[in-house]
């Protein structure tokens, strides 16, 4: 049996936090609502005047935004080196921006679609909520170690 109070507690960040760590990373998780199920894609985006902007095609996530405009983003980081990780999550709506404007094309100029191409949409996800947490890692050493190498666990 484990002792539950031998587990570190996840701390609370505050929003500030959230978007310090936002600015500091690129790549996320959009959870949008496809067909009446969740569905997750992996974009490159950028805070932006409290906001966040990514590109996209048009397509699945276009198509699910319009329908409903109800996103989330997550953003994650893991390190093993100093037994952190931390995860914030977005909670907003999603509008089309102007991808013409002199500013927003300075921004532009940072995000980089996996996809290169045919990615015309600029989208901006208007914040509801912004939450976060940081954690300390109990097993640091796996998260350095090859998955091929790391220690099984489960039904094997």
């Amino acid at each position: 049996m484990t002792d539950k109070n031998m587990v570190p507690a996840a701390e609370i960040l505050d929003t500030d936090e959230c978007w310090r760590l936002l600015e500091n990373t690129s790549v996320g998780r959009l959870a949008v609502v496809v067909d009446g199920q969740p569905d997750v894609f992996p974009v490159s985006f950028k805070p932006d005047g409290g906001g966040l902007l990514f590109r996209t095609g048009s397509g699945t996530k276009l198509d699910a935004m319009e329908a409903n405009s109800l996103v989330a983003l997550e953003a994650d980081s893991v390190s093993g080196e100093f037994g952190l990780a931390w995860s914030v999550v977005v909670k907003g709506k999603a509008v089309q921006d102007d991808a013409s404007g002199t500013s927003l094309n300075d921004t532009r100029r940072g995000l980089f679609p996996w996809q290169g191409v045919g990615q015309e949409h600029l989208i901006r996800i208007i914040p509801q909520s912004v939450t976060g947490r940081k954690f300390t890692l109990s097993a640091t050493g796996t998260w350095r170690t090859a998955l091929d190498d790391a220690t099984r666990a489960g039904l094997e």
